[in-house]
């Protein structure tokens, strides 16, 4: 999978694994709705005081699987450098985000309170990497 097949997978794919990586180098593991943004950038969204945003502090990397609703079957692994898009920047990407992953939300002004409330950031990052580039 090459990373224009990624991206387009992860429009219509939305559940994933996200590894960052702990102080003792460990990958630590998460669940995440992961989504594309405009520039083809991987986004998710989550909480400013969650770990996977300590460890993308200390070491930006980031690899997440993306596997489609029904678990088996075709799935892509994309990889990059991650960026953190803290509030207030992040809310007009919240939006997107949300948009992206479940469509148009029912109220969006409880839906930014939420965001301010909940500390939420964007995860992104540019895919460097992709695949599987091999069967096995």
């Amino acid at each position: 999978m090459d990373i224009a097949a990624a991206q387009e997978f992860i429009r219509t794919n939305h559940r994933g694994v996200m590894a960052t990586f702990r102080k003792d180098g460990r990958p630590a593991l998460s669940p995440v709705t992961v989504t594309v943004d405009a520039q083809g950038r991987v986004a998710i969204s989550t909480r400013q005081t969650a770990m996977k945003v300590k460890h993308l502090r200390r070491d930006p990397r980031v690899s997440v699987a993306v596997m489609n609703d029904g678990f088996y079957g075709e799935w892509g692994s994309v990889e990059g450098t991650a960026e953190i898009v803290e509030l207030p920047e992040a809310m007009d990407l919240l939006v997107d985000y949300y948009r992206a992953a479940s469509g148009e939300h029912p109220d969006w002004d409880d839906y930014r309170a939420a965001m301010q409330r909940d500390q939420r950031v964007i995860v992104r990052f540019e895919i460097e990497r992709a695949g599987p580039s091999v069967e096995g």
